[in-house]
């Protein structure tokens, strides 16, 4: 029997009907579903309640329902575990999701006859150090950023590769990506298009204040530290655009691969190219 969480979106699923109609048919084909304790019970469904933890821990994989956004959050709770990641896109734009709506449930029945593979995909970890001493821990799927915040002021951020010094920027930040958020932020500010299959980061300056700045690859085994250098501006560390820290003068940040992976269902031929393409033209259209 599949064990198989479900991870609704209230915003788009709003009376929790298609949470329903999934759990219905997984039921109907045999198989267990897990839902955290405040969504079972949105539903009348306390049978299914688990704690969250238990729930990524215990679940084959878990359904998410969302755009990209949505999918980030539920990566970085779950990639401790390691458990698989079905996205299922009810968003604009799906660069992360697997599947669209309309083909849910043909997924569903490849996934409950084997016929899927595992993609397994780098997360970022970002320490901040104050004072030798590291003070608080972050995981990411697509970027760490570090950038001014609400005035219109430059940073200077010294920056280091394995201990090496490599720059100190005055820019509005900086972005340390992954490979699969090489097509979020890091692109926005002029840094590569990377395949995710790759395990590198992406060192891009925002909006830096020289000619010569750009973006530099690192491989996955080097850390990159930025320190925040001198002056009394707030400065804000991100994580994947969702989980926000201030950064105090003279912490440090290091930047590193993580211990885990992401990992996520794929279950077509369809390459990380032919989704590039479409969604970059999408991207052209809606602006047009």
């Amino acid at each position: 029997m599949k064990k198989i969480g479900i991870i609704p979106n209230f915003t788009k699923d709003k009376d929790m009907k298609l949470t329903r109609q999934i759990i219905n048919w997984i039921e109907e084909h045999g198989g267990q579903v897990l839902l955290n304790e405040i969504e079972a019970e949105k539903i009348n469904r306390k049978d299914l309640a688990y704690k969250s933890y238990k729930m990524y821990k215990e679940s084959d994989f878990i359904i998410v329902l969302g755009g990209d956004g949505t999918l980030l959050g539920v990566a970085r709770r779950v990639g401790w575990y390691e458990t698989p990641i079905l996205g299922v896109n009810l968003g604009r734009l799906g660069f992360l999701t697997e599947v669209e709506l309309e083909n849910l449930y043909t997924a569903m029945e490849k996934i409950f006859a084997e016929e899927y593979t595992i993609e397994k995909r780098m997360m970022l970890e970002a320490a901040v150090i104050n004072n030798n001493v590291q003070v608080e821990t972050f995981y990411g799927l697509n970027d760490v950023v570090i950038s001014k915040g609400a005035f219109a002021r430059i940073i200077r951020l010294k920056t280091y590769i394995d201990g090496h010094y490599l720059d100190s920027y005055s820019a509005d930040g900086i972005i340390i990506s992954s490979p699969t958020g090489s097509t979020a932020y890091s692109l926005s500010a002029g840094g590569p298009i990377v395949n995710p299959q790759n395990s590198l980061l992406i060192v891009t300056p925002i909006s830096p204040h020289t000619l010569h700045a750009r973006s530099i690859i690192v491989s996955d085994k080097e850390k990159v530290c930025v320190e925040v250098e001198g002056g009394d501006n707030e400065v804000v560390l991100t994580i994947d655009g969702q989980q926000g820290y201030k950064v105090k003068n003279e912490d440090k940040v290091v930047v590193s691969k993580a211990d885990f992976y992401a990992n996520f269902v794929k279950l077509n031929n369809r390459t990380f190219y032919d989704v590039l393409r479409n969604k970059l033209s999408e991207m052209v259209i809606n602006k047009e």
